[in-house]
């Protein structure tokens, strides 16, 4: 019998924190029932017949829920480890991903009118998902490497987080969503986009045996200004090419800068870049590069018609990436940072140059019509 009363004592301390009883319009009885077990029962009425037990429920149930809520924070997001696997904590990439694909949509597009905004999207959760693909694969290619490395040893598989089979597992959820993206295109754009993948897995490799790796990267990354012209025209074509070749020395002007950060950690692990490769000499290579990519867009720009807008935008951009160049202090891994970043709004402003300039364009324009 002692043993029956401290099981049900215990029983009642059990539930008492819980809201529903601590509620002070709740009257809770206990009634010892006769019986070989001596059950105990814990009955529950109103202290008052007016009060609305459904109001007393509703009230509770959302306080839980908006307590939910509020420990639901950005800070928690960002220390997910498939966020930080993907980068999703860091849009830069996303960014750097998706605006070579912005700019061939916007010059594919018929003269006087703006891009297709449907498109756009498209290509925007693309990158996104192709982006955090691409990382995932670079950390189970680099997940040894990046224990040695200052910047990189928090990343999930360097740190232990998640494992290799998670990493896999995640990136095959991540191409096949974007799978439907692709197969929402033409035939010629769908072979082109899955011929990606090859440089996709071929840039951490490249970091092993090359000093280039930058230029696979650029590769790479900028093949968004060939699937976008061909998902709006269903082919390539010369303007495609130009700004193929404009994107690629773009990125190997910001990822060299971007690389200056782990220079000194890269040389201990054996990590190759063009930073390690150019060192002094960083300037003039990046200078030689701008020029390479800035010819690009000017020769892009007439061979589809382009007008005024759009070259006024290139100087304005030019502008902009010589201060990138001539005013980072490479051994100072914040400013490299932070010059990489501005790298978005160095875009934007191409992007916005062409919209803009596609307006003023004419169907007549001859060499438009050549183009075509």
């Amino acid at each position: 019998m002692n043993a029956v009363r401290l099981f049900h004592k215990a029983l009642w301390k059990t539930c008492k924190p819980q809201k529903r009883l601590d509620s002070p319009i709740l009257l809770h009885t206990a009634n010892i029932q006769k019986g070989p077990w001596k059950r105990i029962d814990i009955a529950e009425s109103l202290t008052s017949p007016n009060v609305n037990h459904r109001s007393i429920h509703n009230s509770t149930l959302g306080k839980q829920v908006s307590s939910f809520f509020k420990n639901i924070s950005f800070q928690s997001f960002r220390e997910n480890p498939y966020v930080k696997l993907a980068r999703l904590d860091k849009p830069i990439g996303t960014w750097l991903l998706y605006l070579p694909c912005t700019w061939s949509i916007s010059l594919a597009a018929e003269p006087g009118h703006i891009p297709d905004l449907g498109l756009l999207s498209l290509f925007g959760v693309g990158a996104v998902l192709l982006r955090g693909a691409g990382c995932t694969i670079n950390d189970m290619w680099d997940s040894r490497l990046d224990k040695l490395v200052e910047r990189s040893k928090t990343r999930p598989l360097a740190s232990g987080q998640l494992t290799r089979r998670q990493a896999l597992v995640f990136v095959g959820a991540q191409l096949l969503g974007g799978l439907p993206i692709l197969l929402s295109l033409n035939t010629y754009s769908q072979i082109l986009g899955a011929s990606s993948l090859c440089l996709v897995t071929l840039y951490p490799l490249a970091k092993r045996v090359t000093f280039w790796p930058q230029l696979v990267l650029g590769l790479t990354f900028n093949w968004g200004a060939l699937l976008g012209w061909a998902a709006v025209k269903g082919s390539l074509g010369a303007p495609a090419l130009c700004l193929y070749s404009a994107g690629v020395a773009w990125t190997l002007i910001y990822d060299t800068i971007y690389a200056h950060q782990d220079k000194l950690d890269d040389k201990k692990v054996g990590i190759r870049s063009t930073a390690l490769y150019f060192g002094e000499k960083t300037n003039s290579w990046l200078l030689f590069f701008s020029g390479v990519h800035i010819t690009s867009l000017l020769a892009t720009g007439y061979l589809v018609g382009q007008t005024a807008p759009y070259y006024a935008s290139v100087i304005v951009a030019s502008f902009h990436l010589w201060r990138q160049i001539v005013g980072t202090n490479y051994n100072v891994p914040e400013e490299c940072a932070k010059t990489f970043r501005s790298n978005r709004n160095y875009g934007l402003i191409i992007f916005m140059g062409i919209c803009v300039g596609n307006l003023f364009r004419k169907e007549t324009d001859s060499v438009n019509n050549i183009s075509k």
